[in-house]
Formats: C-alpha cells, structure tokens, sequence
C-alpha cells in the first residue's frame, strides 16, 4: 500500500498543475512547488536521491567480526579520504591559474610539507588495510587514483618513485575504486557514515 501512495504521488506533479506557495506569516516568505489536489494544496519538495539499505546479514560469527573490523577501518580512512578530496580541488583551483612549471613545484612542495607536518604522524599510525582502504576512499574522493594525483601534481618520476616505495609495503597507489564491485561493502559503510547510521 505504501509503495502504491508513494508512487501516486511521484506522478501527482505531472497529473495536477503546480502553483506556487507564499508563507504569509514568515518574514522571510518560502517558496516551494505545490500541487491541487481535491481543493487541497499539497507542497512538493524534490529529493537529490534517497540511498535504501536493508540490515546486513551474516552466515556466521566469523562474518559478523570481519564486518566490524571494517566499519571501525573504515570509519578512521574515510575523514582523511574526504579531506584529501577538499584539498584536491582546492589545490587544483590554485594551480590552473599558474602556468610557470617551477612555480607549480614549489607550490605543491610547499602544500605537501604543511600536510606532511599536519598530518604525517597521524597517517604513520594507520593499519596496511586503513592505508589500502584510504587509497580507494581517495579514489572515491577524487575520481582520480593516488598515483594520477601525484602524477599530475608532482610529476611522473615522483609517482613512479612513489609507487615503487609502495609496492614495497603492499600498496598499490593505482588501485580504483569499485562501488559496485570489489568495494561495495566499502560503499555501504560511507553511505551510512555520510547519512549518520553510522
């Protein structure tokens, strides 16, 4: 019955003509859509999307422990996934307006050491799983693997020396993100951190 009335009334827009709603007792006024319908009016108001998840379930207890082991993973890689997707784009504005190569470098050496100094003990002190969980949060973040991101913002011998240095702790810095995939439990988890379930 729900999903009937809820599917009634995603067509109630194109059914019934829209008119537009003035609060008149705020000062501000507050203007949404509305819809007639039998001598009422009805407000709509559009949703981006809506992410539905059912409760996990598990086989067995082993299950349940590896699902909380990657929650609690998860849950320490994704504010610095987010915040390296801040600084992408930030970092990104600041250099499309310089085209002199060397300012470039120094720039981002110079954004690299302030991260570094920031942030550098608190990353040494992440696990090779929330280090490999990062690496595709950022992907994530981004759009752009770790390796293009140094590629682009360092140069290629810094990546490649970079992916090497990885390589040797188990990392893969061109790993991608795959939400539907590999990583969908991943994808579950920050769907639930960024809708506060979690």
């Amino acid at each position: 019955m729900r999903f009937i009335l809820l599917g009634f009334m995603a067509w109630l827009p194109l059914l019934i003509s829209a008119q537009s709603i003035i609060n008149p007792h705020d000062s501000l006024g507050y203007h949404c859509s509305a819809v007639v319908f039998e001598g009422d009016t009805i407000p709509v108001v559009l949703f981006s999307g809506v992410n539905v998840l059912g409760n996990k379930s598990f086989h067995n207890s082993s299950e349940a422990r590896q699902w909380d082991r990657l929650v609690r993973n998860v849950k320490v890689a994704y504010p610095y996934a987010k915040l390296a997707g801040i600084k992408f784009n930030e970092y990104s504005l600041k250099i499309a307006g310089i085209s002199n190569e060397k300012q470039k470098k120094a720039m981002m050496k110079q954004a690299e050491d302030e991260l570094q100094a920031k942030f550098g003990d608190e990353l040494k002190e992440l696990t090779i799983t929330q280090g490999k969980i990062l690496l595709k949060l950022i992907d994530r973040q981004t759009s752009n693997s770790s390796y293009d991101i140094v590629k682009d913002f360092r140069g290629r011998f810094t990546a490649f020396f970079y992916q090497s240095f990885a390589r040797l702790f188990g990392y893969d810095l061109k790993v991608r993100y795959d939400p539907l995939g590999e990583d969908a439990d991943i994808e579950r988890i920050v769907i639930l951190i960024e809708s506060g379930a979690l």
